[in-house]
């Protein structure tokens, strides 16, 4: 009688789970951040584009003006480049979130798979998602963008005394968000391949990076970096010379630059384990210390796809404000010594310009830089739980989460800066080695690297406080692990 009184649980069934809600992933770490960054991004790409209709509007009015379209051309080739720029951060922080997304996923992914799903139905699904999210950010950062700029085009004409008649609503804002979603989508897809490589057997793990030997086996990753980094190094050595003839190298040292780095990010993986093993002997030798410089190291992956948004953030940043100083030097030098304040106001007004502009791909990076830090932290609950029942208390939990975030930014910034100023030196020459200065009235022209104060201790300050700020939620998180429900996940 007892057993048939008993209630009996019905097994969970494939069935079941399809039944489950459809947009359920939306919900899943990562997702709303990936939003936000093709939001912004796309935000980013309809002022660029505005502004830049707004001026060619305002610029054929003027009678000075109205009869060239140089200005225009300029204009229009400036804001593709910062857009290209915005949306290749964006393109990789959100292939660094999928990928990070996918390693917490193994389990599920490894269980489908043994069900009979196939790796690339699983890939495809995971790219789908991206697209979503992707055209989800767009849509949000176009409508935003173009309600806020509703008001704002009066505001204009009134503040500079014109009547431009210019209406933000234009076909061509369509440009960037439908670039932003594909983006996105290719993103998605770049930063899913990992699911190639899930196994069924993996079923019975958790949350899996490979580790150091596993990438040490890879070879696919490693030639393509050799390629690109190849073809960038052509590129910004073509820039150099072809800039020793014309102001036209910089276009081709920016391709140079886009492959030169787009190989650094292929191959972080390899490249950030030795920066950051350095790095970390600057943290002391005590045991939070030492286990976030070996969770650093440990897994490559995790800790390159924090590090290299940041790198871009500063390296861009930096890169403008080198340029800059650069000119400005040049000029300084070619004057006897004497600087003109003209020239440098010019200059120092084009390079904050420049800089707040480029800001916005910090931005990006920093969002990125976040979101990994605290996915990571989610995905290591059983680890963090097993720390916990070893005797860490949560402090020490806090700290070391903390000097972990800071080993991976102040490495990050390092890199960061040299990128930046031998960038910013690329494009300083390519622009200007082919401009005859005083005294000799001479070219070519060498133009000496030089690096703004200023500008770079903004940047280090920024970077310590996005580590501060990056650390809060994953800290908050990683000390409310309780050990016993940690262990049975």
């Amino acid at each position: 009688m007892t057993a048939l009184a008993a209630p009996t649980t019905p097994p969970v069934t494939v069935s079941d789970a399809a039944r489950a809600p459809r947009l359920a992933w939306l919900r899943e770490r990562g997702m709303g951040a990936t939003i936000l960054v093709s939001a912004i991004s796309t935000a980013f790409g309809v002022v660029l584009l505005s502004a830049t209709g707004y001026i060619s509007v305002v610029l054929a009015a003027n009678p000075m003006y109205g009869k060239s379209d140089t200005m225009t051309a300029v204009l229009m080739l400036l804001s593709g480049i910062l857009l290209a720029v915005a949306v290749y951060v964006a393109a990789i922080v959100t292939a660094n979130t999928f990928s990070t997304i996918i390693a917490g996923r193994t389990r599920r992914i490894a269980l489908l798979r043994l069900i009979g799903a196939t790796a690339r139905s699983q890939r495809a699904e995971v790219a789908t998602q991206g697209l979503a999210v992707g055209a989800i950010g767009a849509v949000l950062g176009l409508v935003l963008t173009t309600l806020a700029m509703l008001p704002a085009v009066p505001l204009l004409d009134r503040a500079l005394g014109v009547t431009s008649n210019w209406s933000p609503v234009q076909a061509t804002l369509l440009v960037p968000a439908v670039a932003v979603a594909l983006t996105t989508w290719i993103a998605a897809w770049s930063g899913s391949r990992r699911v190639l490589t899930v196994t069924p057997l993996q079923a019975l793990g958790g949350a899996v990076e490979r580790s150091r030997e596993e990438i040490a086996e890879g070879r696919g990753r490693k030639a393509a970096a050799v390629v690109l980094g190849v073809i960038g190094a052509v590129l910004l050595g073509g820039g150099l010379l072809l800039g020793l003839l014309s102001p036209i190298g910089v276009l081709v040292a920016f391709f140079g630059g886009l492959c030169s780095f787009t190989a650094v990010s292929i191959s972080a993986v390899s490249i950030m384990p030795p920066l950051l093993k350095a790095t970390g002997r600057f943290f002391g030798k005590s045991v939070t210390a030492r286990l976030a410089a070996e969770n650093a190291v440990r897994y490559p992956e995790r800790s390159s796809r924090m590090a290299i948004g940041v790198v871009m953030g500063v390296a861009l940043v930096v890169m403008f404000a080198v340029a800059a100083e650069s000119a400005k030097s040049l000029v300084t030098a070619s004057s006897g010594g004497e600087p003109d304040a003209a020239f440098n106001q010019m200059m120092d007004t084009f390079s904050t310009v420049m800089m707040s502009l480029v800001a916005v791909s910090a931005v990006i990076a920093a969002v990125g830089l976040v979101n990994l830090l605290t996915i990571g932290i989610v995905q290591r609950k059983r680890e963090l739980g097993l720390l916990r029942a070893l005797g860490l208390t949560s402090a020490q939990i806090r700290r070391m989460v903390l000097i972990e975030a800071a080993h991976v930014t102040v490495t990050a910034l390092l890199f960061g800066l040299v990128l930046g100023v031998l960038y910013g030196w690329v494009a300083a020459q390519s622009l200007l080695g082919s401009v005859a200065m005083p005294p000799l009235w001479q070219s070519p022209t060498f133009v000496a690297p030089a690096i703004p104060l200023l500008p770079v201790a903004i940047v280090i300050v920024a970077t310590a406080a996005l580590t501060l700020g990056a650390a809060v939620a994953p800290t908050r998180i990683a000390t409310r692990t309780v050990p016993v429900e940690a262990l049975s996940e």
